[in-house]
């Protein structure tokens, strides 16, 4: 019974507002760990009451887990109890109390601009796989795409002779993304050496294959970056949205206006750009300290 309504749930958010695998995947997660403390106290979703949930959230607190991450699965929570509130399978919603941890604002990792000249400079080009990889990580500094979207390029997204990218981002929205003119040097690099020597025999519109011309796993990818870092001797901590953030940030330490990074980026809402601006001052700061007579 569990399974079943929290598959419907996770169906009407697909319908209803285009959420991605990841992000169903993790809803997922978090409704099934709901479930399974609830059966060790012998009571089903629809027996969940606010004392339990309080509970369980007090467990997770226990268990070390993060608030970020409570806050997450409280929104989870919240929006399954409200869609059985909506099919008149509970009479009371018992997340209405609840209120969220407060989270101090978290600003992303990034890399200087020397790291990521290191980074890009890292793979042993004379290989194809290591000349699709130097490509994959220009396309993801010069275009700040997410990783997901990355790999999920084809060979029809990418126009060169107008130097840009079409990409699908959350929730199924496309977006036009411009691309420098070292990325799409090393992009002709790639198509005309690399990826035909990478595919052989095996037919794909897949822009970068991994395994048998397959597309490349987010996973995949993230372990190559690692890879490369380590080979740059970058020691500072990464995260799959590393260039991301660095694309993000090093364009308005260099002046960009907000709205062009949101726009870029594919964020919806510019409130979750906003936390950019946070990085570049902090930047700014650290610049005055440097140079001024008086810092």
């Amino acid at each position: 019974m569990a399974n079943t309504l929290i598959d419907q749930f996770l169906e009407s958010l697909w319908l209803e507002k285009g959420l991605s695998d990841n992000s169903l995947s993790a809803y997922r997660r978090d409704l099934d760990q709901l479930a399974a403390w609830l059966e060790q106290h012998g009571k089903t979703l629809m027996e969940a009451t606010h004392s339990l949930l309080q509970q369980f959230l007090g467990w997770r607190v226990e268990q070390a887990y993060s608030a970020r991450s409570t806050a997450r699965v409280l929104s989870a929570i919240r929006g399954f109890y409200r869609y059985l509130l909506r099919l008149d399978l509970i009479s009371e919603d018992p997340v209405c109390l609840i209120e969220s941890p407060k989270l101090g604002r978290q600003l992303p990792q990034s890399l200087s601009e020397a790291d990521v000249d290191a980074l890009l400079q890292a793979p042993s080009v004379g290989r194809p796989l290591e000349l699709r990889d130097r490509t994959m990580l220009e396309l993801l500094y010069a275009s700040g795409l997410r990783v997901s979207e990355l790999v999920a390029l084809r060979t029809g997204n990418i126009n060169v002779r107008q130097g840009v990218v079409r990409v699908l981002g959350k929730g199924s929205k496309e977006r036009l993304v411009p691309l420098g003119e070292n990325a799409l040097d090393w992009l002709e690099r790639y198509l005309a050496d690399g990826r035909q020597a990478l595919l052989g025999e095996v037919r794909t519109d897949t822009l970068f294959p991994g395994r048998k011309g397959k597309p490349m796993t987010r996973q995949t990818f993230w372990h190559r970056i690692k890879k490369y870092a380590m080979k740059a001797g970058i020691d500072k901590p990464l995260s799959p949205h590393t260039l991301r953030h660095a694309f993000a940030t090093h364009l308005l330490n260099h002046g960009a206006d907000l709205r062009v990074v949101q726009l870029l980026l594919g964020h919806s809402d510019l409130s979750t750009t906003q936390i950019y601006t946070h990085v570049a001052r902090h930047r700014l700061q650290q610049l005055h300290a440097e140079h001024h007579p008086r810092g």
